[in-house]
């Protein structure tokens, strides 16, 4: 009989302590920490700050700005010519691939400035059309297309320093790389250099802003070109 007992009590021992030892195993694997992942990005492998687009892989201000004046519906909507080209060339080479320029691509050119317009760095130029070449009589513009000396003169009127968008103009007299004085009235879509009207503004190359005019400038002078004027 006490065997008996004593059988019936060590089973009962037994039994009691299978559901302690998984107790104590759970209970150890809740409370131990979870092994950490393998796979995870150390810190050398994420994008550190230098990786971050800096300032100078941004599109300029001048890229994004939008040209003004009641010609530039006249502009090709793309390919040579259209302001998304030119945009992306130098501004001598910029003019010469728009049509109605030609005029002032021939003068450039017998006056040797194409390159010295396509190295130049943040300039404004105002680009007579060949509407406005035609203003003056064919016996003078041949005359000054002859005269290299007096036709750099001419052109260098033109270009003012430093690239200027429409609220720019107006602030002061410009002065241009001939040393000439050139006044900008008006606003928004209706704006005069001197008394040359502004077909279409604010137009962008890699390196000046362009502003196509209606008349040649007189170097020395704030109106338009007269026969006597560019023949003198």
């Amino acid at each position: 009989m006490k065997k008996s007992l004593l059988a019936s009590a060590l089973a009962a021992l037994t039994l009691a302590a299978v559901p302690a030892a998984q107790a104590s195993t759970t209970s150890s694997f809740l409370l131990s920490p979870a092994p950490a992942p393998t796979d995870m990005p150390s810190p050398t492998d994420m994008t550190s700050p230098t990786d971050m687009p800096t300032s100078t892989d941004m599109a300029s201000p001048g890229a994004s700005a939008s040209p003004v004046g009641p010609g530039c519906a006249s502009l090709p909507t793309s390919g040579p010519g259209s302001a998304a080209s030119m945009a992306t060339e130098p501004v001598g080479t910029a003019l010469a691939a728009n049509p109605e320029l030609s005029t002032l691509t021939k003068a450039v050119d017998a006056a040797g400035l194409t390159e010295t317009l396509n190295s130049a760095k943040d300039v404004t130029v105002f680009a007579p059309t060949n509407a406005a070449f035609d203003k003056l009589p064919k016996e003078t513009l041949d005359k000054l297309m002859g005269d290299k000396e007096q036709l750099t003169k001419v052109l260098q009127n033109h270009v003012v320093e430093g690239r200027k968008a429409p609220a720019d103009l107006t602030t002061a007299p410009l002065t241009t790389l001939g040393g000439g004085s050139l006044t900008v009235t008006g606003s928004g879509e209706d704006l005069t250099v001197g008394e040359a009207k502004v077909l279409c503004g604010n137009l962008q190359t890699s390196n000046a802003t362009v502003y196509l005019i209606d008349s040649v400038l007189v170097p020395g002078a704030e109106s338009s070109a007269t026969p006597s004027e560019s023949a003198s």
